[in-house]
């Protein structure tokens, strides 16, 4: 029997979050400036405005899993399962919002707004299973004393 425990630290889950949200500002402000070269201004400003809903929403529902899995483990899956609800309201409200107001027809261009809320999503999604899991290997592994070109179907 040993003492050694799965779980993750405080300090490990901050540090996930931190370079997730890191992850999903490069890839934003990068488009960013592809976009200001591209397209102008408000493709820049669209690129913007797309990362930093990415980072605010994520951020805001990382953070609040974080905490319930830190204090109440036995409530994290509920708690992630309602933050990714809300999570997808948060975006989808912020979206009618700026539709709405006639930003997206005037000072920000759409496809690159979307364009940044896909690349932060992808920079943010690619860094939590990276950092989550640094020993992981993102392959997939064959059982012990099988090879991977063998099925499991009497090959």
């Amino acid at each position: 029997m040993t003492t050694e425990t799965n779980q993750v630290t405080r300090h490990q889950g901050s540090g996930v979050l931190l370079g997730a949200t890191a992850g999903s500002l490069v890839a934003g402000l990068a488009l960013a400036l592809v976009g200001a070269l591209v397209a102008g201004s408000t493709a820049a400003s669209g690129a913007l405005v797309g990362t930093a809903l990415v980072v605010l929403v994520f951020a805001g529902g990382s953070f609040v899993v974080d905490e319930v899995a830190r204090v109440m483990p036995a409530a994290s899956l509920l708690v992630a399962l309602l933050t990714y609800t809300l999570q997808v309201l948060a975006m989808g409200l912020a979206f009618a919002a700026l539709s709405r107001s006639g930003a997206l027809d005037e000072s920000l261009d759409r496809g690159w707004l979307a364009g940044a809320v896909i690349a932060g999503t992808a920079g943010w999604l690619v860094l939590q299973i990276v950092l989550g899991d640094p020993g992981a290997d993102p392959g997939l592994r064959a059982p012990p004393g099988r090879s991977p070109s063998h099925g499991s179907a009497g090959g």
